[in-house]
């Protein structure tokens, strides 16, 4: 998967993953942009350690659930971080 792909995957499971936990998230879509991004690489870290698959097809189901779950990871991390400055 290309620059782009992991872009448009990063921004796309970020969104899913704001849509999914509920409460109010700080940052807007660059943020949701880098926490998906960063997700989608934490998510095919884990699913290549622990499954075997990775994320490497942008169109692959794995790769999608991958991608989601590991920005949720991400955003629940960051919203710890963000909780305990305000």
């Amino acid at each position: 998967m290309g620059f782009i792909g992991w872009i448009v995957l990063g921004l796309i499971a970020g969104a899913i993953a704001k849509a999914i936990l509920p409460g109010k998230q700080g940052g807007g879509w660059i943020m949701t942009l880098l926490l998906g991004v960063v997700g989608a690489i934490i998510g095919g870290w884990i699913g290549s350690a622990i499954f075997d698959v990775g994320v490497d097809k942008f169109w692959s189901l794995s790769s999608w659930l991958l991608a989601i779950g590991g920005a949720l990871i991400v955003l629940v991390i960051w919203g710890f971080i963000t909780k305990k400055r305000a």
